[in-house]
């Protein structure tokens, strides 16, 4: 656990976001009963409970749940993947196995364990939506059964069979501590290794050149992929599927900030037993019947989750603020709240925890925004985004290098209605 302002927090890694129904429950029972109640998203697709206590035996559920595999390699265990994955027709293959092979073979390998927590493995499906979220290495399907390795974010011109996609994510972190020690450097991603990504390309091509799945193939640059725009804000939310098939129901949770309660729900509608987190603080419920979707959706509006692709909640973040952040100016979640819906308030008892009016809230647009209590803005994520930064007297909005100030809440609210094309 990390110390914060309120207490002790812990982050439990959930590779692929993949949580079984039975171990979101016991998430959330162990978050009310040993914290504040609160499961917070990260854009990492894990999970943070704060205000833990040093004897609350949180660690030892989230053990005995599964959560907790291997203290050694804990800290590593991120792994991206597209969440809307063998749902739909978008993807061009299912990388829930991929997850899942990638996860135990990065576990097992012992000199793995020195690589630094903020390493991040991702295995997009085709659609590209995960693999430009800048990962440090990834595999993004070019063929039925061919992949681009992705490095740094971007192309490394390797194309790796489907055997070895696993093989060459291990591979590229292999080499990236490899390279740290030949060159007696630190940095935490590939991407700040002096001399950029090629060092690592090449080890990795060495590596698999004798698999049994057969060596990968080099393109020139010409043919390599360019990174594609973010996706859109707030990633999948609403219903998708195959016709005649189930849906999965993308769900949005304002800030990132799930009750006990709503966990509760989310695990009690999840079909097949399955809860799949995504990188922008959402959730994703595979499998679901057709015909009982308008009923799910009811419960979920009614419990204050988003279904809505359309909701003024779409794309909006906040980092934890006060009173979670010693360093935080203001309470971003508060705030960011009240600027977002009208209505929304801060839940009784449960610090930070938001109860959004959800359905009579218009469209104020696809811009992200993202509420920080300070300029190191954690939190924040890629691409282009407004920042409403707090200032002590108010809070600084930031968008394309241009700045405003403004004193109070009704300033801010008017100026990000103006710039997420309310008026």
């Amino acid at each position: 656990m990390h110390a914060a302002a309120d207490g002790g927090l812990a982050r439990i890694r959930v590779p692929g976001g993949r949580l079984t129904a039975s171990q979101l429950r016991e998430l959330a029972d162990a978050a009310t009963a040993c914290g504040t109640g609160v499961i917070e998203l990260t854009s990492r697709a894990n999970v943070q409970v704060r205000g833990l206590g040093e004897e609350s035996g949180f660690a030892a559920r989230m053990a005995a749940a599964g959560l907790l595999p291997s203290l050694t390699h804990e800290r590593i265990r991120n792994i991206l993947a597209s969440p809307l994955t063998g749902c739909d027709a978008a993807g061009t293959l299912d990388v829930g196995p991929l997850v899942a092979d990638l996860d135990r073979r990065l576990c097992a390998r012992p000199a793995l364990a020195e690589l630094p927590g903020r390493f991040l493995f991702a295995l997009d499906d085709g659609r590209g939506d995960v693999a430009w979220l800048d990962p440090d290495a990834a595999i993004l399907p070019t063929g039925a059964q061919e992949t681009a390795l992705i490095l740094a974010g971007a192309d490394s011109g390797l194309r790796v069979p489907l055997a070895s996609a696993v093989a060459a994510l291990l591979a590229a972190a292999e080499a990236f501590l490899a390279e740290l020690a030949v060159r007696d450097v630190h940095a935490w991603r590939i991407g700040e290794l002096p001399g950029g990504v090629e060092p690592v390309a090449t080890r990795v091509r060495i590596a698999l050149e004798t698999g049994s799945a057969g060596p990968p193939r080099l393109v020139p640059p010409a043919e390599r992929m360019r990174a594609e725009p973010p996706p859109a804000a707030g990633g999948p939310v609403g219903a998708v599927g195959r016709p005649g098939g189930g849906v999965a129901l993308g769900v949005a949770v304002p800030l990132g900030r799930l009750t006990s309660a709503q966990a509760e729900l989310l695990a009690e509608l999840a079909a097949g037993g399955e809860v799949r987190l995504t990188p922008w603080r959402g959730v994703v419920l595979p499998g679901l019947d057709r015909a009982g979707l308008p009923r799910a959706v009811a419960r979920l509006a009614d419990a204050g989750l988003v279904t809505d692709p359309e909701s003024p909640w779409i794309g909006v973040t906040a980092c934890t603020g006060r009173p979670g952040c010693a360093k935080s100016l203001a309470d971003v979640q508060a705030d960011a709240a009240r600027a977002t819906a009208p209505g929304a308030e801060p839940t009784a008892g449960t610090p930070g925890t938001i109860a959004p009016r959800v359905a009579d809230s218009p469209r104020t647009g696809t811009l992200p925004v993202h509420w920080a209590g300070c300029d190191r803005r954690c939190g924040r994520p890629r691409g282009r985004v407004a920042d409403v930064v707090a200032t002590g007297a108010g809070y600084r909005l930031d968008l394309d290098g241009r700045s405003l100030t403004c004193a109070d809440i009704e300033q801010t609210t008017a100026a990000l209605a103006a710039v997420r094309g309310e008026t």
